[in-house]
């Protein structure tokens, strides 16, 4: 299974406005391991930066000036992808923006079936917690001290660690430090990054009155109950 971590950074809220895509950010995964293959692009939106969006992710017009248009870039960017999954917090935002895009360009736009929002995911998981990506990284125990300002890649690399987290666990490292071969423009590719050790261990996530409940269910499954032997055991 073929998925990519998917950020995007823009001029503002809604393209229907006039916001443009500045920044795209993508790391791909197969069976849910970093291949080392990354995409990130830098667009100029044909447009001047307010000064809100430019306080989020620090990319001004100097910057952009001389980067390319999205539609120069709009058929290396959907190769990428293909039919893979993208892996998206917030996904309702970045597709409408990236599908509005396409279709400026003349181009089919992607379902919004392909999108797995890692935000919904995080509600289900964390109901009445805080599902912001910074959030999310304390929960996870990942270091996000880079993250000064918005930026798509490192944002999309966030977030591929954070999604593994979220279902499941993580199994390898994912940091952009780890990724040999990534270019600031385009598709890299390089061998997967080796494993992140946390700095902690994982807090338990379960709370003194669920493990006492779950103590309580194997006493009263008396003393021929196989959990209790392997409790004992341990």
């Amino acid at each position: 299974m073929r998925e990519i971590v998917l950020d995007t950074e823009t001029t503002g809220l809604d393209p229907m406005q006039g916001d443009r895509i500045v920044e795209i950010g993508g790391v791909e995964l197969v069976n849910h391991l970093p291949t080392g293959r990354v995409y990130h692009q830098y667009i100029n939106p044909e447009r001047s930066m307010p000064m809100e969006a430019f306080n989020v992710h620090g990319l001004g017009d100097d910057f952009l000036r001389d980067k390319p248009v999205f539609k120069a870039v709009a058929q290396a960017f959907v190769d990428f992808v293909g039919d893979a999954v993208m892996v998206i917090h917030n996904a309702s935002f970045d597709m409408r923006f990236i599908n509005a895009e396409l279709q400026w360009c003349g181009m089919p736009v992607f379902p919004d079936s392909q999108a797995l929002d890692t935000l919904a995911l995080a509600r289900r998981r964390f109901p009445g917690a805080q599902h912001s990506l910074d959030a999310l990284c304390r929960r996870f125990g990942i270091d996000n001290s880079a993250r000064e300002k918005h930026g798509a890649l490192l944002d999309a690399d966030l977030l591929s660690e954070v999604y593994l987290d979220l279902i499941g666990g993580r199994q390898r490292g994912l940091s952009l430090d780890a990724m040999p071969g990534r270019s600031d423009a385009g598709v890299a590719a390089g061998p997967a990054g080796a494993a992140r050790v946390r700095p902690e261990p994982l807090a338990p996530r379960i709370t003194a009155e669920e493990r006492a409940a779950h103590e309580a269910f194997i006493e009263e499954m008396g003393e021929a109950a196989l959990w209790r032997a392997a409790r004992e055991a341990g």
